[in-house]
């Protein structure tokens, strides 16, 4: 472990509310117990103020100083992110359509010294997550974009309703929006072996008995998504300031890296590496998205 990471640690994390630096102690255990029950029972968790309070400023600071760097593009999207001109059927969920208009800073045009960055590659902290998913470890993306970015919702813009590609969901709030930018989310309404577009179609709809649920965070609360099976969205942004929130990615497998054409839609651009990596994705189940 680096000295950085040694001094860093306990002044960034609340250290005695969330213990990282000792995984086997008795309060370790309960945190991990408590995010695990939760995860397991509703897909979410929140970790209140992980971040130590007297550095909620700073940590707003450092990211809206480099939220100018995202690349903003409105486009007509579905919740699979596929393409809308798909031959569907007119019942299809994938045939609803919204305009997506937030934007996201690379992990390239993130400093390294930023609270997000050092909390991104500290293994105790990685340790910690994977410990609160129940997997053994996880691994950075070998992706040099997609890793660790910065998401940005300007005002009049949203995150429409979408599911994510990456299983495991980590993220942190950084700067709320004046009005409106809420976090809703349909836990665990699909698997990995059924879409169950019927029940989705209906929330997107506004129908049926499945209703969203709105989840409060925080700048410097830590949240725990499982993403790829719960349907979710920010809801849209309103007055004077920008929503922004870091998502920290993380994969099971070591060497991840993202297709060009999504990757090409997130960013505006693609570097050698996902030029040498395509073809060799890898899925995990076959959800449409």
């Amino acid at each position: 472990m680096s000295t950085l990471q040694a001094i860093t640690l306990d002044q960034v994390v609340d250290t005695e509310h969330y213990p990282l630096s000792d995984p086997g102690s008795t309060d370790a255990r309960a945190v991990v117990a408590r995010a695990r029950q939760e995860l397991a029972e509703a897909g979410c968790t929140v970790l209140p103020d992980f971040i130590r309070p007297s550095l909620h400023e700073v940590l707003r600071q450092e990211c809206a100083a480099i939220a100018p760097q995202a690349y903003f593009d409105v486009e007509t999207v579905n919740v699979y992110n596929t393409d809308v001109d798909a031959d569907l059927p007119e019942d299809h969920p994938g045939r609803r359509t919204f305009e997506r208009g937030n934007a996201f800073v690379a992990r390239d045009r993130i400093p390294g010294a930023s609270l997000i960055s050092r909390l991104y590659a500290h293994e105790s902290f990685q340790r910690f997550v994977a410990d609160c998913f129940g997997l053994p470890r996880l691994h950075e993306l070998a992706d040099p974009l997609s890793g660790l970015v910065l998401n940005v919702v300007r005002p009049g813009m949203e995150h429409p309703w979408h599911f994510d590609t990456n299983e495991y969901t980590v993220s942190m709030l950084t700067q709320e929006a004046q009005e409106g930018g809420l976090f809703e989310y349909c836990p665990n309404i699909r698997t990995a072996a059924d879409e169950r577009f019927d029940d989705v179609r209906d929330v997107l709809d506004g129908r049926g008995t499945r209703r969203p649920e709105r989840l409060p965070l925080r700048p410097g609360d830590l949240q725990l998504f499982k993403g790829r099976y719960s349907l979710h969205r920010v809801s849209p942004v309103r007055g004077g300031l920008a929503r922004h929130s870091a998502i920290f990615a993380y994969s099971e497998r070591p060497g991840v890296v993202g297709s060009v054409a999504r990757t090409r839609q997130l960013f505006g651009r693609v570097l050698p590496e996902h030029l040498a990596a395509e073809g060799r994705a890898v899925r995990g189940d076959r959800l449409l998205d």
